[in-house]
């Protein structure tokens, strides 16, 4: 049997670009790498989760991994949660929140976001310190309830609230203006009013007691958290500095339990390893039973993340059957709608990743799939329902002349349009032919 390399690009879709010459990011970019195994393998498009949807991270990845969201998706935040260590037991209350700066004035709720993620450079040290501040001089008082606030990674955090007296519910709304959800699913807000919202029961839900009490208790941290970091020593020196305050805490994609996914060896017969930066990936790796491989936080060094990357993907290939690689690097600057810098990453994936790592392998004994788990297009600086592009190369996989990995390209390929839940499948019965 071939071993598999899953290797997911985390926002790479695009669409055209002003400032790229009417180029998406990977059109514009150099990609000799990806464009040769385009040239020997495959290629097509994806819509990860379905036509019409804008994916979070989360319902996208637990799709390219076979699963069906609808069957076993139970919100973002017990998947952060359960990654960064903290227990969710059914009927705990879990959200994944970021840190987010709010204009200054009287009220809390219904004023303006300044910016949801403090300026991207809320330190690892003050978001610790700030998260202290928190689980120390707060407690929960509307309802018999208490909390673990947590920060993971920049300004990304959980937050798990317990009640001591009944389950809470999950079917409750962001205070994050800049997601939604579609049934169970969250989804990106492709327009939004940036003011910070009040948490209520979903409809349908509004006389149910445990989504109201969820509901009470969300609002009664986010307004004592902001009251308290708007004093905070560390809020105060960084407004001296110039920078944004980290004032107040958003909220979305609650969930009350955990899924409870069938395993990827027991699925597919196959063991997996995988190699994922962020929360959201690694609580979904941890309980689909992927063997989690440690590798350093990204520093933004591209010519020193990913040859890192590349080389551990040689040192444990023997280890496992498959390898399941998620490297975040395109996504940021489509949020932040830096087309020059996405296609930057982008030719930074390919030279120092792909290049380190294509010469070491033995095409034939390998199926290499590239793809993403959404686009995050830079004109929308949020995720979008575009498909993403394919390409599937080596084994005894032959060329349908596609001639280099973008877009536009990919579309035309031999392989057409696959659902994300139809790729790994697909994969895995290429590995084994």
């Amino acid at each position: 049997m071939r071993k598999i390399l899953y290797i997911i690009l985390d926002g790479l879709g695009d669409l055209p670009c002003t400032d790229l010459g009417g180029k998406t990011p990977l059109e514009a970019a150099l990609t000799p790498n990806m464009d040769s195994l385009t040239r020997r393998g495959k290629s097509g498009v994806m819509y990860t989760v379905g036509k019409g949807i804008a994916p979070e991270s989360d319902i996208a990845v637990i799709s390219i991994l076979g699963y069906d969201p609808a069957t076993y998706y139970t919100g973002r935040g017990p998947l952060e949660a359960h990654a960064a260590g903290l227990s969710v037991k059914e009927g705990n209350l879990a959200h994944r929140v970021n840190f987010a700066t709010l204009e200054e004035g009287k009220e809390t709720f219904g004023r303006r976001i300044v910016d949801r993620r403090v300026g991207r450079n809320l330190t690892q040290e003050e978001a610790t310190g700030l998260c202290k501040a928190i689980n120390s001089e707060i407690r929960l008082t509307s309802f018999p309830a208490d909390f673990e606030f947590l920060n993971t990674i920049g300004h990304r955090g959980v937050l798990v609230i317990r009640s001591r007296e009944s389950k809470l519910a999950g079917r409750i709304t962001n205070t994050d203006p800049a997601y939604g959800k579609e049934g169970s699913f969250g989804v990106a807000m492709k327009d939004f009013e940036p003011y910070f919202l009040k948490c209520q029961p979903e409809e349908g839900f509004e006389d149910v007691p445990e989504a109201k009490m969820a509901a009470a208790l969300t609002n009664e941290f986010m307004q004592k958290s902001h009251e308290l970091l708007e004093e905070e020593e560390i809020n105060k020196k960084r407004k001296k500095e110039g920078e944004l305050p980290a004032n107040i805490i958003l909220s979305r994609d609650a969930g009350d339990r955990l899924p409870q996914f069938p395993k990827m060896e027991e699925l597919y017969k196959m063991k997996w390893g995988c190699f994922v930066e962020m929360p959201v990936e690694k609580g979904i790796a941890i309980l689909t039973g992927m063997e989690v491989i440690p590798v350093p936080v990204p520093t933004g060094n591209l010519e020193a993340d990913y040859p890192l990357r590349a080389n551990k993907v040689m040192e444990v290939i023997e280890d496992f059957d498959g390898l399941y690689i998620h490297l975040k690097g395109p996504d940021e600057p489509g949020h932040d709608g830096d087309a020059q810098k996405k296609k930057e990453i982008i030719e930074g994936i390919d030279k120092f990743f792909f290049g380190q790592l294509l010469p070491k392998l033995n095409m034939k004994e390998v199926i290499i799939a590239v793809s993403a788990d959404h686009s995050t297009p830079c004109s929308l600086k949020a995720h979008s329902d575009d498909p993403v592009p394919l390409i599937i190369s080596g084994g005894t996989i032959t060329s349908d002349n596609t001639q280099d990995f973008s877009e536009k390209a990919c579309a035309q390929g031999s392989l057409g349009e696959l659902t994300g839940t139809q790729l790994l499948p697909f994969l895995v019965k290429l590995a084994k032919d």
